[in-house]
């Protein structure tokens, strides 16, 4: 029995292995070799960007409250 549940360990984990390059996010180069992100940048977000966003979630997450709240008391 653990002869063959290490078999089964050792296969999954070469397969995985094996296919973490084709199961990669990043773009592919033409020979199969990994490009670099040339046309993503990362920027920091500063507190005032973050709050508005904060405040844009609040306030869907509240709009989608009262929806349900109301299609809730129509059945009713």
């Amino acid at each position: 029995m653990k002869i063959t549940t290490l078999a089964l360990a050792a296969s999954v984990l070469g397969s995985l292995a094996l296919g973490a390059g084709a199961a990669s996010a990043a773009p592919m180069g033409p020979n199969g070799l990994n490009v670099g992100q040339t046309g993503v940048t990362q920027v920091r977000m500063d507190r005032s960007e973050r709050m508005m966003m904060k405040k844009r979630m609040m306030r869907k997450k509240m709009m989608r409250r009262n929806m349900m709240h109301k299609r809730m008391m129509h059945r009713m």
